[in-house]
C-alpha cells in the first residue's frame, strides 16, 4: 500500500472518529431535549388542569352570589289584598 493510501485511509478514520463523537453528543442533546419536553408538557397538564379546577370554582362562587342576590330582593309577586 502506498503512502498516499494510508495517509488517506488515517484521514478518513480520524474524521469518522470525530463524526462518531458529533453524533454521539448530538443524541445526547436529543434524549436531554426530549426529557426536558415530557417534563414541560406535564407540567402544562397540570396547570392546566389546576385552571380548569379554578374556572370551575369561580363560576360555583358566581352562581352563588346570583342566586344569594336574587333571594334577598323584595318579590313583586304578592298581591296585595
Amino acid at each position: 500500500m502506498s503512502d498516499v493510501v494510508a495517509a488517506l485511509l488515517l484521514a478518513l478514520a480520524a474524521e469518522n472518529a470525530e463524526l462518531r463523537d458529533q453524533l454521539a453528543s448530538a443524541q445526547d442533546m436529543l434524549v436531554e431535549t426530549a426529557i426536558d419536553a415530557g417534563n414541560m408538557h406535564a407540567l402544562v397538564e397540570a396547570m392546566t388542569t389546576e385552571r380548569d379546577a379554578w374556572r370551575e370554582e369561580a363560576e360555583r362562587v358566581r352562581y352563588d352570589r346570583q342566586r344569594r342576590s336574587l333571594e334577598r330582593q323584595p318579590s313583586n309577586s304578592l298581591v296585595a289584598f
